[in-house]
């Protein structure tokens, strides 16, 4: 892994010389923690929690947790342990008063597809874009055992993914995550916009916790807080 590259990526390119200075290579870089961070000189503790973002998910790829693949019937329905996510664009009611629909077509374009492509890194499996929302479930088709901190990582690196977006508008995201039992049901549509229909409150609950969010942070459930303990600072 080029470590410059991958900085020039994060938009972090300033710190290559402390990098290159303390012989960090591809190797290296993916067991570097807060305290290194701080060693090199990165003062900025958005520049550190972008950084420890970007090194989990290098960790995730690395080495990803073995996946469980439970193949479902069309007929059938099974309970399962589902982490939700509810990524929803703040300030989109503005926006559509501001840019005509083609234009606003194409920034909501955008953001589903960073929201999608950033997700994917850690595991998600986008399950509905419903206008300026996108809900996205880890767990399901395949679960992992670390579900929960897998889904915490990819909220923390949408934030950041989507405020870094070139759209005409600076755009901003409120996420919700929750945890919990559902039942994956039954085939719901035809051909294309076929699904899998997932009924319980998690999804709601989800829902309901990225309303109460302020833009630009991220909001879990006691259920999904408990699962992922102390890895990540929580207010």
């Amino acid at each position: 892994m080029d470590v410059a590259e991958w900085l020039r990526g994060l938009g972090l390119e300033q710190y290559e010389p402390a990098f290159r200075d303390n012989d960090i290579d591809g190797k290296v870089v993916r067991r570097l923690t807060a305290e290194d961070l701080r060693e090199l000189g990165i003062a900025s503790i958005g520049h550190r929690r972008r950084l420890l973002d970007a090194i989990a998910a290098l960790r995730t790829a690395e080495a990803p947790a073995a996946p469980i693949s439970i193949p479902i019937a069309a007929s059938e329905a099974e309970r399962r342990q589902l982490t939700v996510m509810f990524c929803d664009l703040v300030g989109s009611t503005p926006l559509s008063t501001r840019f005509d629909p083609e234009d606003l077509r194409d920034i909501v374009g955008i953001y589903h597809r960073c929201v999608a492509d950033t997700v994917a890194r850690f595991g998600g499996f986008v399950a509905k874009y419903m206008g300026d929302g996108v809900l996205v479930y880890f767990g399901y088709p395949e679960a992992h055992e670390d579900d929960a901190e897998r889904a915490a990582h990819a909220g923390l690196a949408v934030i950041d993914a989507v405020g870094r977006l070139a759209t005409q508008e600076p755009l901003n995201v409120r996420i919700g995550i929750a945890t919990g039992l559902v039942v994956v049901g039954d085939l719901i549509g035809a051909g294309a916009a076929q699904e899998r229909g997932v009924i319980g409150e998690t999804p709601n609950l989800a829902a309901r916790l990225q309303a109460l969010d302020r833009p630009g942070t991220l909001v879990v459930a006691d259920s999904t807080r408990r699962q992922i303990g102390t890895l990540f600072e929580i207010e």
